[in-house]
């Protein structure tokens, strides 16, 4: 039976507190293997290499599956990554792809050059909805979809929703060209933004019809990838709220809801509808 895996950032466990105090990256993986995640992501936007190798036994020793972002900026800069992923067993690479040609047919010899390098290393790779990279736009991102149909993605939809400033609520049109991402999607990542903020307070009641959104497409994208999967795979869904600038702060620097708290929530949502989904099948099984 295919099963869902929640993950949680490690780079969102970051506080970036106005008066300095900060999380022992120790303290994040206890909290993190404590709360009961299956395991830890990291990004290698918010770290160097060096330092991220030296979590190794942090996963090793709070048993936390890894999984890994990259931010390459050139081609051949993604093969350490693959090295990496594979000494930490990661679940995959997720790009968030530095290399950006202006247009749709430039950006596909891109691709399918990490696809290539990919497959040589034996690593799994998806490629993040992502701003700032080579799948910044949604328009662009479902035209390289059609021409590269080995393309698989790792819907954060948070950055699409900024990216369109779709209204709410949602038309059709719009809702629809979410679907296309949906159906090629292999994991997902826990943000819910609105058309102007990229990640919004998700208990804020002004808030609700963006996380109520946000639920019906990853309900979406969850019943598609279960349509498809296969005995005993896993779906991936990354909690990842980051710290400020990502976070809205008020005039004294301070947070304004407890981003540890919204990632239970998040989480806990997610696995209500995989519950669901599940009763749903048993039953027309």
């Amino acid at each position: 039976m295919p099963k869902l895996e929640v993950f949680q950032s490690l780079w969102a466990m970051e506080l970036r507190r106005p008066d300095g105090v900060e999380r022992e990256i120790e303290e994040s993986f206890e909290m993190v293997a404590k709360a009961g995640y299956h395991g830890m992501a990291i990004d290698l936007g918010a770290t160097d290499m060096e330092t991220a190798r030296r979590t190794k036994p942090l996963f090793e020793k709070h048993e936390l599956g890894c999984l890994i972002n990259a931010f390459p900026q050139t081609i051949e800069s993604l093969r350490p990554v693959l090295h990496m992923a594979k000494d930490f067993d990661a679940r995959f690479v997720n790009i968030i792809g530095q290399v950006m040609p202006l247009s749709v047919e430039g950006m596909i010899p891109v691709v399918r050059a990490w696809i290539s390098m990919a497959e040589e290393e034996r690593v799994p790779i998806q490629f993040e909805t992502h701003r700032n990279c080579i799948t910044n736009d949604l328009f662009a991102t479902l035209l390289l979809l059609d021409a590269v149909p080995e393309m698989r993605l790792c819907a954060d939809l948070s950055h699409y929703v900024v990216d369109r400033e779709f209204r709410y609520p949602i038309s059709a049109e719009d809702d629809a060209l979410i679907q296309r991402v949906l159906v090629r999607a292999d994991s997902f990542q826990g943000r819910v933004a609105s058309r102007e903020q990229i990640q919004v307070q998700i208990g804020f009641p002004q808030h609700e019809k963006w996380v109520e959104l946000f639920a019906r497409w990853w309900e979406d994208g969850f019943r598609a990838w279960r349509a498809r999967a296969s005995e005993g795979s896993a779906l991936n869904f990354l909690c990842e709220l980051g710290p400020p600038d990502y976070a809205i702060t008020g005039p004294d620097g301070c947070e304004l809801s407890d981003r540890w708290q919204e990632a239970l929530q998040i989480r806990n949502r997610v696995e209500e509808i995989w519950g669901r989904l599940e009763r749903e099948d048993a039953n027309t099984a």
